[in-house]
């Protein structure tokens, strides 16, 4: 577990950093892009996800954000 302090407006804008620096890192396999979160530093106890999470069909994670109206797509379709 790492944890990297940033400072961000608000929570939309701490999703979409988590986004970036996640999609960034993708290719490094000992980083879990899926399980990415953040919370804010006085309630690192509220976690919110960043990525839906959702199991595909194809046994393919969903890699759309967190709570998104859309139907699924896999992260390699993104």
């Amino acid at each position: 577990m790492i944890h990297l302090p940033v400072a961000v407006a608000d929570l939309a804008g701490a999703l979409e950093l988590a986004r970036t620096l996640a999609r960034a890192l993708a290719s490094t396999p000992q980083v879990d892009v899926a399980g990415t979160t953040v919370s804010a530093e006085d309630a690192q106890h509220v976690r919110h996800w960043v990525f839906c999470d959702r199991i595909m069909p194809d046994r393919l994670r969903c890699g759309l954000p967190a709570d998104h109206p859309a139907s699924c797509r896999p992260a390699d379709d993104l």
